[in-house]
């Protein structure tokens, strides 16, 4: 007889060599597909804030049109109201003057005598002893305007201060109040 050397034969050898290599390819093909989703997603996003940028600027660029267009009635007036020098032309010229400010947000900040002084509204040039409230205002010198809750220019104003009773005699009774 014969010795055969028998030598074990992994049957399952070949097959688990390929299982494994059908799921690193797999692995490898979710990995590429995931990569390029990413790629995407960043890709995306970096045009995303580059269309944002753009439609920032054109907003800084632009913003001014529509008020420009609601001016350029305004002027055109002033240059016929100058030509003909008629007052009423000027009057009309302001009241589009106004509408165009109005339609633009912009609003008068004019304080009647007598309003309390407000430093976020107004800006004092001047006080003058007054028998009106102190810190109150006696006169408006020029007009503030403000857009929405911004202040673009105070009101210039002149505030009333406490009338100063002359120096009286610490001895006397005279002018006890």
């Amino acid at each position: 007889m014969q010795e055969e050397s028998v030598q074990p034969q992994d049957f399952q050898g070949a097959p688990a060599e390929k299982a494994l290599e059908t799921l690193l390819a797999e692995a490898q093909a979710k990995l590429e597909e995931q990569r390029e989703q990413m790629l995407r997603a960043v890709a995306e996003a970096d045009n995303a804030r580059k269309r944002a940028q753009i439609e920032s600027a054109n907003a800084q660029k632009y913003a001014l049109e529509r008020f420009a267009q609601g001016l350029l009635p305004v002027l055109d007036g002033l240059e016929a109201a100058l030509k003909s020098a008629d007052l009423s032309g000027i009057e009309l010229v302001l009241r589009q003057l106004v509408s165009a400010l109005d339609k633009a947000s912009i609003r008068e900040i004019n304080p009647a005598p007598g309003e309390r002084f407000d430093p976020h509204r107004h800006q004092a040039m001047a006080a003058v002893a007054s028998t009106a409230e102190p810190n109150s205002i006696v006169s408006v010198m020029q007009k503030g305007y403000s857009i929405a809750e911004r202040i673009l220019r105070p009101a210039l104003v002149t505030v009333a201060k406490a009338v100063e009773k002359p120096a009286a005699n610490p001895i006397s009774d005279i002018d006890l109040d």
